[in-house]
């Protein structure tokens, strides 16, 4: 990771406390990035936080629910506030963005969504989360077309299965979420699930000065997944 140097960039990183959002927030302080991070869980945020921590950073934690749009306002005004500015937004959603592009086109900075292999192939039995990943994939990309002339840069990191706690919270059962796994030998063409850190790392890679000349990209960081037959 030596080319993505963060140094003296300010990202605000959404989803934190958890999986990607947490694993990404790890590595952009070991890459030098000042955080804002904000999650829902308290507790599971200020784990992250520590995190941090180990690498120097000394992150500002934002519990909030961007589901209601005041919390999405105060996440970035709480931001703003503190660092004065704003590089680097990650796993952004309409409102958030809207909100933060003044201050990206202020500093030249960019978006990085988390979208799905989803939003780019065809899957039974999931047909509303396959409509919210195109939709988010759409909006990176037409966001994109619409910030080039003001130099932001906005692209999309579009995982495969990814070990994280998605599924168990959903309800799966233990026996059920193995088989799932197991399966992705079969679905993935690298013949696994993928990590946490596999996916923060291609985050880091496009929120960086390394992909400069990168944006309306949809990175697919799926272990080929998305160059095979979906069945």
């Amino acid at each position: 990771m030596a080319m993505c140097n963060l140094a003296g960039k300010v990202a605000l990183i959404t989803g934190a406390s958890s999986g990607i959002g947490a694993a990404t927030a790890a590595l952009f302080s070991k890459l030098g990035a000042q955080l804002a991070i904000t999650g829902r869980k308290e507790n599971n945020l200020q784990k992250t936080g520590d995190q941090c921590q180990i690498h120097g950073a000394k992150p500002l934690l934002l519990t909030a629910d961007l589901s209601k749009e005041d919390n999405t306002k105060k996440v970035l005004d709480s931001t703003i506030a503190h660092f004065k500015k704003l590089d680097i937004l990650n796993r952004s959603i309409y409102h958030l963005t809207m909100l933060a592009v003044p201050h990206l086109v202020a500093t030249k900075g960019n978006i990085v969504n988390v979208s799905s292999v989803n939003g780019l192939r065809s899957f039974p039995g999931v047909l509303s989360y396959n409509m919210s990943k195109s939709a988010l994939d759409q909006m990176t990309q037409c966001a994109a077309l619409e910030l080039a002339p003001k130099q932001v840069r906005v692209n999309s990191v579009n995982p495969g299965v990814i070990i994280t706690e998605l599924q168990k919270r959903g309800g799966i059962s233990d026996e059920a979420y193995v088989a799932f796994l197991d399966r992705c030998k079969q679905t993935h063409a690298l013949g696994r699930p993928g990590q946490v850190d596999e996916v923060a790392a291609a985050i880091a890679f496009l929120a960086s000065d390394a992909s400069s000349f990168i944006t309306g990209a949809l990175l697919p960081v799926d272990g080929g997944r998305h160059a095979m037959c979906p069945r």
